[in-house]
């Protein structure tokens, strides 16, 4: 009995540590740089019309995966498309209020006049990151630098604008003076799965129904922060 259990056992696993001797041998010369990619990042406002600041730390979480066509022999340089999703929050004094007839004003919020305890808006969104992308990866090697740039389209999927004071409380869902179409160049560097990345934004984060005291509302925004690349 004891022979038959070995004899099962050798049956059942040595097809297996046959298969990983032969995979730590066999090469991919058509190896790609499929990834997926997770970020964080700071976000800032700017062209910001007179008097608005940022109020606290806002930030940014970035998600999704990027396909890999290399463009070269040595596979070092390459297009990248990719699909995923972001979630940005911005800390600031511009009050987003609703009228009566469905539109919406704008106005600044000053400390010694309205104290608040919170101002932010957010934005969720669907992106496309296009990428050119140079690296020093190897069909062997899983560790090397990286100097991906491109340019980043986004779909805004929802919005939400808060304010809290001891007074009152105002909520705002699906403004729609936010730019339902967003789009910037992105920048990314680093080595191995550690990586900077940079945002700016080409196009106004509110679209031209956004105006304060006469004027176009066109605040952008600009993302610094670290992405983290998993194959």
């Amino acid at each position: 009995m004891k022979y038959l259990l070995v004899t099962l056992c050798l049956c059942i696993i040595g097809p297996y540590l046959m298969a990983q001797g032969n995979n730590e041998t066999v090469v991919d010369t058509l190896y790609k740089e499929d990834q997926f990619y997770i970020g964080v990042t700071y976000n800032l406002i700017r062209k910001k019309p007179e008097g608005i600041k940022q109020t606290g730390f806002s930030t940014g979480v970035h998600f999704g995966f990027i396909k890999d066509i290399p463009l070269n022999k040595n596979r070092n340089f390459g297009l990248g498309i990719g699909l995923g999703g972001s979630i940005n929050s911005f800390n600031q004094n511009l009050l987003v209020t609703e009228n009566n007839n469905n539109t919406y004003s704008y106005s600044v919020l000053e400390d010694n006049v309205t104290p608040f305890s919170l101002n932010k808006f957010y934005m969720n969104l669907i992106e496309v990151p296009l990428e050119f992308r140079w690296r020093t990866s190897t069909a062997s090697d899983y560790k090397f630098w990286r100097l991906y740039s491109g340019i980043k389209f986004g779909y805004l999927i929802s919005n939400v604008t808060k304010f809290e004071s001891e007074l009152n409380d105002i909520r705002n869902t699906q403004v729609k003076d936010f730019n339902e179409f967003q789009y910037g160049l992105s920048f990314s560097a680093g080595y191995n799965t550690w990586n900077f990345y940079f945002y700016y934004a080409l196009n106004p984060i509110f679209n031209e129904k956004a105006i304060i005291e006469g004027a176009t509302i066109t605040t952008r925004d600009v993302k610094i922060g670290l992405l983290f690349y998993i194959l």
